[in-house]
Protein backbone atom coordinates (compact mmCIF):
# COMPACT_ATOMS: atom_id res chain seq x y z
CA UNK A 1 0.00 0.00 0.00
CA UNK A 2 1.03 2.97 -1.04
CA UNK A 3 2.30 5.51 1.60
CA UNK A 4 1.28 9.67 2.17
CA UNK A 5 2.64 12.53 3.29
CA UNK A 6 -0.39 14.02 3.77
CA UNK A 7 -3.75 12.55 4.89
CA UNK A 8 -5.79 11.97 1.50
CA UNK A 9 -9.38 13.53 3.39
CA UNK A 10 -8.02 16.74 5.49
CA UNK A 11 -4.67 17.19 4.16
CA UNK A 12 -2.62 17.22 7.24
CA UNK A 13 0.71 15.91 7.18
CA UNK A 14 0.45 12.62 8.15
CA UNK A 15 4.26 13.24 10.93
CA UNK A 16 1.73 15.59 13.03
CA UNK A 17 -0.43 13.41 13.76
CA UNK A 18 0.07 12.04 17.63
CA UNK A 19 -1.11 8.94 16.67
CA UNK A 20 0.82 8.35 13.81
CA UNK A 21 -2.31 7.74 11.54
CA UNK A 22 -5.57 6.15 11.34
CA UNK A 23 -6.63 3.00 11.81
CA UNK A 24 -7.85 0.21 9.31
CA UNK A 25 -11.22 -2.15 10.11
CA UNK A 26 -8.51 -4.98 11.27
CA UNK A 27 -6.63 -2.28 13.45
CA UNK A 28 -3.50 -1.65 11.10
CA UNK A 29 -2.24 1.65 10.91
CA UNK A 30 -3.56 3.50 7.66
CA UNK A 31 -0.95 5.30 5.62
CA UNK A 32 -3.58 7.16 3.72
CA UNK A 33 -5.59 8.94 6.38
CA UNK A 34 -4.64 10.45 9.52
CA UNK A 35 -6.31 9.53 13.21
CA UNK A 36 -8.32 12.84 13.29
CA UNK A 37 -10.07 11.69 9.90
CA UNK A 38 -10.48 8.02 9.79
CA UNK A 39 -10.55 4.91 12.98
CA UNK A 40 -12.02 1.42 12.63
CA UNK A 41 -11.86 1.87 9.01
CA UNK A 42 -14.58 4.66 8.94
CA UNK A 43 -14.37 7.89 8.44
CA UNK A 44 -15.17 10.11 11.47
CA UNK A 45 -17.33 12.81 9.17
CA UNK A 46 -18.43 10.25 6.85
CA UNK A 47 -21.34 12.76 5.84
CA UNK A 48 -18.72 15.37 4.89
CA UNK A 49 -18.05 17.04 1.51
CA UNK A 50 -15.13 18.38 0.40
CA UNK A 51 -16.00 22.14 0.50
CA UNK A 52 -16.96 21.52 4.06
CA UNK A 53 -13.42 19.70 4.76
CA UNK A 54 -12.10 23.19 3.22
CA UNK A 55 -13.73 25.03 5.74
CA UNK A 56 -13.26 22.59 8.72
CA UNK A 57 -9.84 22.76 8.46
CA UNK A 58 -9.84 26.41 7.42
CA UNK A 59 -11.32 27.43 10.61
CA UNK A 60 -8.13 25.02 13.03
CA UNK A 61 -5.62 26.91 10.73
CA UNK A 62 -6.90 30.19 11.73
CA UNK A 63 -7.35 29.26 15.47
CA UNK A 64 -3.81 27.80 15.28
CA UNK A 65 -2.75 31.67 14.26
CA UNK A 66 -2.36 31.28 10.42
CA UNK A 67 -3.46 34.58 8.63
CA UNK A 68 -7.00 33.14 6.58
CA UNK A 69 -4.91 34.02 3.26
CA UNK A 70 -2.97 31.59 4.29
CA UNK A 71 -5.30 29.07 5.23
CA UNK A 72 -7.06 29.14 2.47
CA UNK A 73 -3.87 28.55 0.35
CA UNK A 74 -3.15 25.15 2.53
CA UNK A 75 -6.94 23.89 2.30
CA UNK A 76 -7.23 24.87 -1.62
CA UNK A 77 -6.04 21.19 -2.51
CA UNK A 78 -8.30 19.69 -0.31
CA UNK A 79 -10.98 18.52 -2.98
CA UNK A 80 -7.83 16.97 -5.28
CA UNK A 81 -6.75 14.76 -2.46
CA UNK A 82 -8.19 10.58 -3.20
CA UNK A 83 -10.81 10.79 -0.42
CA UNK A 84 -12.90 13.86 -2.67
CA UNK A 85 -11.40 12.56 -6.44
CA UNK A 86 -14.77 11.03 -7.11
CA UNK A 87 -16.87 14.30 -6.11
CA UNK A 88 -15.24 16.23 -9.12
Amino acid sequence: MKSYKNCQSCGMPMKKDPNGGGTTSNGKKSTMYCSYCYEGGEFKQADWTAAQMQSFVKGKLKEMGFPGFVAGFFTRGIPKLERWKKDW
